[in-house]
């Protein structure tokens, strides 16, 4: 992830306190570099494959014959049942190591999860954070997450009880798309800065700033 200066700490923390100052919502701007390491991703791509070469020797037993021959033959004589079980057992084996140790680099991991997977396990971080920084810490239930997860290139609007009232997923579209365009510039702070300044109006034209209203969540951009 592209490192956050001090000055885009200042700027997204003014940008919260801006924003707050017209209602009684309560803004947490949260970004990180993965939401889930995925680990269970390369190890259905291991067992993928390790199926996928017993299935092709069952398939092709000669197949096993020639790599036997490969590696051990020469004079010797037709190779023994349990000769044969035993090289499959180590070549899948290889295999099902193989794979794993490749996948161990996080980009190729990535690229081999489902968009899917990707969206479901940034949601389900999203909302992790939400119930630790945000969820009922205000008196109205006005709090709102604003979370972005770099490596899988997505966000999430995760937002309280009292808000999800009057509102529902499409309500965000602007801040979501004013928050990535930044992004897919390499402009992580000017994007956060314009995605609160969209949630800030939708807090505003539903929850205006009460005379009792108090700063209940620090005014802060998160790093994970």
């Amino acid at each position: 992830m592209t490192a956050l200066t001090h000055d885009d700490h200042r700027q997204v923390s003014a940008a919260i306190a801006d924003a707050e100052r017209q209602s009684d919502g309560e803004i947490v701007a949260v970004t990180t570099e993965l939401s889930d390491p995925y680990h269970d991703v390369a190890l259905h791509w291991a067992v993928l494959v390790l199926i996928g070469t017993l299935a092709i020797f069952a398939a092709a037993p000669d197949v096993l014959r020639f790599w036997f021959d490969l590696f051990l033959g020469g004079w010797r004589p037709e190779p023994s049942l349990r000769e044969l079980l035993t090289l499959l057992l180590v070549l899948a084996t290889a295999k099902f190591t193989a794979v794993l140790l490749m996948l161990r680099y996080m980009p190729l991991r990535l690229m081999l999860t489902p968009g899917a997977t990707k969206t479901r396990r940034v949601r389900r971080r999203a909302i992790t954070v939400f119930r630790a920084a945000a969820e009922r810490r205000t008196v109205g239930r006005t709090g709102i997450l604003i979370y972005l997860s770099m490596a899988e290139h997505r966000a999430e609007i995760v937002a309280d009880e009292a808000i999800l009232k009057v509102t529902d997923d499409s309500t965000w579209g602007e801040a979501m798309g004013a928050l990535i365009a930044e992004v897919k510039q390499g402009r992580i702070a000017a994007g956060m800065v314009a995605a609160i300044e969209q949630v800030g109006s939708v807090l505003a034209q539903h929850f205006p700033r009460s005379a009792d209203d108090s700063n209940e969540i620090p005014d802060k951009l998160i790093e994970l």
